[in-house]
């Protein structure tokens, strides 16, 4: 995705870590760097093929909200902080939303100062 100073483009980034620490970790590098408004955490039990081998792993999902004109910068501090040699980095937009919580987002998304 290019980077746009337009009007925000809300969307839900998705990544999964390896463990709680490491999805705290990069949640609160990313709310800290404007990055994101939100990160969720949840327990999710991952089944996928890892260099040819199926695999079935506890990992942690992050769903991050965001104005999606970072979405470049988000992917780089994720990828600066993960331990995945290929981390899933995935957004999917928000089509509609309360008013509300969408301005929260733009108010909490901003450029660095």
């Amino acid at each position: 995705m290019e980077k746009d100073s337009r009007a925000p483009q809300y969307g839900v980034v998705m990544v999964t870590a390896a463990s709680r620490n490491e999805a705290e970790m990069i949640a609160k590098a990313l709310i800290e760097a404007h990055l994101a408004a939100c990160v969720s955490l949840l327990p999710v039990h991952s089944i996928y093929t890892w260099q040819g081998e199926v695999q079935s792993e506890d990992e942690w999902q992050l769903l991050i909200k965001t104005d999606l004109s970072k979405f470049l910068d988000l992917e780089n501090k994720v990828r600066e902080l993960h331990s995945y040699e290929v981390p899933e980095i995935i957004a999917l937009p928000i089509i509609a939303g309360s008013q509300s919580y969408l301005k929260w987002i733009s108010d909490n998304v901003q450029s660095e100062k």
